[in-house]
């Protein structure tokens, strides 16, 4: 009998000093709810209003005959406005207003952009180019569908968009440093400007990916870039490059 109240008292003791560890153990944190982006006011974020964008460009379909080089490039700069989707924060529709222009680089090549018959690319080794090159700038309007991961700040998080852009075509020029002619004479530029051979408004497909404050692009457009009979055809303009946005 003693013997069996000493082992119910041990019992006890070891339980009361079980349960006394367990309600003194530290809990566990608790895990830290999601953010319930609905409840947050987007409608006043920074939302890439700005975006300057800076890259490499290029012209596919072009023949043999184009000697193109050096590092030719696209400068775009677009005002945008952003409305967000009230059934989903993390999507968003925009749409805004700017100026794309490229400066496409040629060698051994002499370009008659004025020409009545339509623009002419020929291969020139006699005159003496240090630089040449044909810019052409549209007044464009982007059209995106955005998505991010931070609907509240899209200056953070990851991003991604996808959309359109068309473009009117503002100016055409060609512009050429000759060091040296075959009349002898070196150290000018050679500069002309004309639109007639070239399309009225160009179509692109556009899309960019990236964190925060930065993205890559992408551009590719749809339409040829001349004419009809005023150039060759089959020539349509694409892009790759950085976007600096804010905002």
């Amino acid at each position: 009998m003693k013997r069996s109240i000493l082992v119910l008292v041990m019992l006890l003791t070891a339980s009361s000093s079980v349960l006394a560890q367990l309600e003194n153990k530290p809990k566990t944190a608790e895990k830290k709810p999601k953010t319930d982006w609905s409840k947050t006011n987007v409608y006043k974020r920074s939302a890439d209003h700005l975006m300057f964008q800076f890259g490499y460009a290029a012209w596919a379909g072009k023949s043999d005959t184009m000697h193109t080089g050096g590092f030719s490039r696209t400068g775009n700069i677009y005002l945008m406005f952003d409305f967000p989707f009230k059934s989903n924060p993390h999507l968003s529709a925009a749409i805004g207003a700017g100026i794309g222009s490229d400066n496409i680089f040629f060698k051994n090549t002499k370009i008659d952009i004025k020409r009545q018959a339509g623009i002419l690319f020929e291969s020139d080794t006699l005159n003496k180019y240090k630089k040449y090159k044909l810019n052409t700038s549209y007044l464009e309007v982007p059209v995106e569908l955005r998505w991010s991961a931070r609907p509240d700040n899209m200056n953070k998080g990851f991003k991604a968009a996808i959309g359109m852009k068309l473009g009117i075509l503002w100016d055409a020029k060609t512009k050429a440093k000759i060091d040296r002619d075959t009349d002898g004479n070196s150290g000018y530029w050679l500069k002309e400007k004309s639109k007639r051979s070239f399309q009225g408004t160009r179509l692109a497909v556009i899309a960019r990916i990236g964190y925060g404050n930065f993205t890559a692009f992408g551009s590719y457009q749809f339409t040829e870039l001349f004419k009809l009979g005023l150039g060759p055809q089959g020539i349509r303009p694409w892009s790759v490059g950085i976007t600096f946005s804010g905002l």
